[in-house]
C-alpha cells in the first residue's frame, strides 16, 4: 500500500479543524512554527499542506502574514481542475468533448430561461445583447461582450455551479485559441445567433431557445474549425 505523505496528514487534520470551526472563517491559522510543533513535522510538510488548502479555497496565503481561513467558492473548485482540464484537452477529441459539455450546459440553460426568466433577468440579457451589438466592429470588444452575454444567460437559473462551470470551460477553451480576429461579418452572424436566443426567451418558447443556442454554438465551432484549417494550410 502507498504510504500517505506527512503533508497529507497535516492537510486533512487542518481541513477537519476548519470544518469544525476550531479555526472559523476569517480567523488566522497558527504560524508555521506553531504548526510544526502542533503536528510534529518539518516546515516543508506544513507549507505543502497549506498550499493544498489554498488550492481548495480554504485559506488565503499572503507573504509575511499567517494564513487566513476563507470559504471555498465554486470558482475555487473549478480552478483546482484547471491542470487536469488542460491534460484532457490535449487528448484526442479533448476539445470536442469540452465543446459538447458547454453545449449541453448552455442549451439547457436557454431552455430553462425561456420558461423561468424574470422580467429583470430578461432586461439584463437584453442589455448584454445591446453591448454585444455595439461591439460588432471591434474584434476584441466583441469577444469580451460575447462571453459576457453567455455569462448573463448562465446566471439566470441562480445556480453558482452552472456559472462556475461556464466560466471554467470558456477560460479553458479560450486558452486554446488565438486572439480574436474575426471579420465584422462573422461578428454580425454571431450577434444574430444571440438575438435569436433572446427573441425565443422573450416569446417564452423553450424549444426554440434551445434550438437557437445549439445552432449558435455549432456555427461558432464550425467557424473556428474552418479558421484553424486555413491557418494550418497557410503554414504548410
Amino acid at each position: 500500500m502507498k504510504r500517505r505523505k506527512l503533508s497529507d496528514d497535516v492537510r486533512l487534520r487542518l481541513e477537519e479543524m476548519i470544518r469544525d470551526e476550531i479555526y472559523p472563517e476569517g480567523s488566522h491559522l497558527p504560524s508555521e512554527r506553531d504548526l510544526m510543533e502542533l503536528f510534529d513535522v518539518g516546515r516543508p510538510s506544513i507549507r505543502e499542506a497549506l498550499f493544498s488548502l489554498e488550492r481548495m479555497g480554504l485559506v488565503r496565503i499572503h507573504t509575511g502574514e499567517r494564513p487566513r481561513v476563507t470559504r471555498p467558492t465554486m470558482r475555487d473548485m473549478m480552478s483546482a481542475l484547471a491542470g487536469t482540464a488542460n491534460l484532457l484537452l490535449d487528448q484526442p477529441s479533448g476539445v470536442e468533448h469540452f465543446e459538447q459539455a458547454r453545449e449541453f450546459l448552455e442549451v439547457s440553460v436557454a431552455h430553462h430561461a425561456a420558461r423561468h426568466a424574470t422580467p429583470d433577468q430578461i432586461a439584463a440579457l437584453e442589455a448584454a445583447l445591446e453591448d454585444n451589438e455595439r461591439a460588432i466592429p471591434r474584434a476584441r470588444a466583441f469577444a469580451i461582450t460575447d462571453v459576457a452575454f453567455h455569462r448573463v444567460l448562465t446566471e439566470i437559473p441562480g445556480n453558482p455551479i452552472f456559472v462556475a462551470m461556464h466560466e471554467a470551460i470558456v477560460d479553458w477553451m479560450i486558452n486554446r485559441r488565438t486572439l480574436p480576429s474575426a471579420a465584422e461579418q462573422g461578428n454580425r452572424q454571431s450577434f444574430a445567433g444571440h438575438q435569436r436566443i433572446v427573441d425565443a426567451i422573450r416569446r417564452r418558447e423553450p424549444e426554440a431557445a434551445a434550438d437557437a443556442m445549439r445552432d449558435h454554438l455549432e456555427h461558432a465551432q464550425r467557424r473556428f474549425n474552418q479558421k484553424r484549417t486555413t491557418q494550418q494550410e497557410e503554414t504548410t
